[in-house]
């Protein structure tokens, strides 16, 4: 057996699995499809381990494919980005970037900047996926993340572009038939809506000016894994919540929303940018964190 690794059978081997389909695969790659099944074959013989279940409907990773898939998935971006970096000279940052966002802040902040982002570097074409859920960067095969709160992942390379206050807030109709809550034990006796993405969502941990800090465990009608869910029946009256800032600031400013607790917070919590940390960073991913590093820091 050849001491070189089948670089050419990794590289498949991660399209496949960012695909789940040997199909996609191959037309992406522009390759036939029994030329990517062998490729799979040659590299499950060669590593002596089965790498996806196959079925006439479905494929999945087996438990050895699912360990490898992120070592296969660096293996490309290396590859990719070494042959950017020889171009990018002549042509500048050209190519797709995967780019994960929160739901509301994805629309709210980074969709209107998209434009500006597409006209600085027409080469560029972005894959943006919208989802509050924590997910794994490079098993999905994600170029650059955008997070909110705490970073829990020591693996991802992170800077941190701005903070993000947030806000105790109920409609004035809620206020006017519960009572307005005066210290953060006082909320045990308020329907307070919970954040289901937290890894404690039945606790509201609250930090004062001055420096004091409460946890209360209250219970509301509404738990939801995305914060400007809660926006209708928070409005109509039905509970309070604590959100951040750019979620509430149009509400707020209409009057439709009061600010709870005025004296207090939730626990700091900033808006950062992540990335894998293995490998060189081609071209067009360093284009799209220059550009969100400047343009974003600015709009909080």
């Amino acid at each position: 057996m050849s001491k070189i690794p089948d670089l050419e059978a990794w590289a498949i081997f991660a399209r496949v699995t960012e695909l789940r389909s040997f199909s996609a695969a191959a037309e992406e790659l522009g390759l036939s499809n029994a030329t990517v099944s062998k490729a799979i074959t040659r590299l499950e013989q060669r590593l002596g381990v089965t790498l996806f279940h196959r079925t006439t409907r479905t494929l999945s990773l087996t438990p050895s494919g699912q360990s490898l898939a992120g070592r296969a998935a660096a293996l490309l971006s290396d590859a990719e980005a070494a042959e950017e970096c020889a171009r990018e000279e002549a042509t500048g940052p050209r190519g797709l970037v995967r780019i994960a966002v929160p739901m509301s802040f994805g629309v709210s902040h980074v969709a209107p900047i998209l434009p500006d982002l597409l006209a600085q570097c027409p080469g560029l074409s972005i894959d943006l996926n919208l989802s509050d859920e924590r997910i794994d960067l490079i098993e999905s095969g994600i170029d650059v993340a955008l997070r909110i709160g705490a970073l829990a992942d020591s693996s991802l390379k992170a800077r941190r572009l701005a903070d993000i206050p947030t806000m105790l807030v109920a409609a004035p109709s809620y206020l006017a038939a519960r009572g307005e809550p005066h210290t953060p034990e006082d909320l045990s006796g308020h329907a307070c809506f919970a954040y289901s993405n937290l890894d404690r969502p039945d606790r509201i941990r609250m930090v004062a000016k001055d420096g004091r800090e409460a946890t209360v465990q209250p219970r509301g009608p509404l738990i939801t894994n995305n914060g400007e869910a809660m926006l209708p029946a928070l409005i109509a009256g039905h509970g309070l919540a604590l959100l951040p800032e750019f979620i509430l600031k149009k509400d707020f400013e209409a009057g439709r929303l009061a600010h709870v607790l005025p004296d207090w917070a939730g626990p700091p919590i900033a808006l950062h940018l992540v990335m894998p940390s293995s490998g060189p960073r081609p071209a067009r991913v360093s284009a799209v964190i220059d550009f969100f590093s400047k343009r974003l820091a600015r709009l909080i």
